[in-house]
């Protein structure tokens, strides 16, 4: 059964209201914050991923961010950073960013939905896996950097790369 099977016959949702029902359909853990906002847990290979969504209506923005505690050193900052651009030149869809005083790396996208735009649950769906994977892929790369000594150009051969194609 498809994602949306279960919204044929309504008129129009709410995104987060969506959101929720994809949570519930892959057993994430989640929160609903408000009405519009909800923040989930999502397991992936190298971390637990924090993913919050929020609509915001006056500027008619759905935005996803997706974030993982990271400490990384002082004096490693620089490199780090030189290392998010490089990730950053690799993602079509949202961007990397790291909040220091908070100490979180955090992946971010905001889906515009202007003039009253609706959003299919497969949409979302798609959204919320494209955040894990941009996080899964490019997280080994940071850790080398951070903690592994190695300069941003060896640590980005890690990542692993997107498959296209069918197996």
């Amino acid at each position: 059964m498809s994602l949306s099977e279960d919204f044929l016959f309504s008129e129009e949702i709410h995104p987060i209201d969506l959101v929720e029902h994809i949570a519930e359909h892959h057993e994430w853990e989640f929160d609903r914050i408000t009405d519009d906002q909800i923040a989930m847990a999502v397991e992936g290979q190298w971390r637990t991923y924090s993913i919050t969504l929020a609509l915001s209506p006056q500027d008619e923005t759905l935005r996803l961010i997706c974030s993982f505690e990271m400490e990384p050193p002082e004096d490693t900052l620089p490199l780090l950073y030189e290392t998010l651009n490089r990730s950053n030149d690799l993602c079509w869809t949202g961007a990397f960013t790291y909040w220091a005083t908070q100490r979180l790396m955090v992946y971010r996208y905001g889906l515009v939905l202007a003039g009253g735009q609706g959003v299919s649950a497969e949409q979302l769906d798609r959204l919320i896996a494209t955040s894990v994977v941009a996080c899964e892929r490019f997280y080994p790369a940071f850790q080398l950097v951070a903690w592994g000594g190695q300069s941003p150009q060896e640590a980005m051969n890690v990542a692993i790369a997107e498959a296209y194609g069918r197996a």
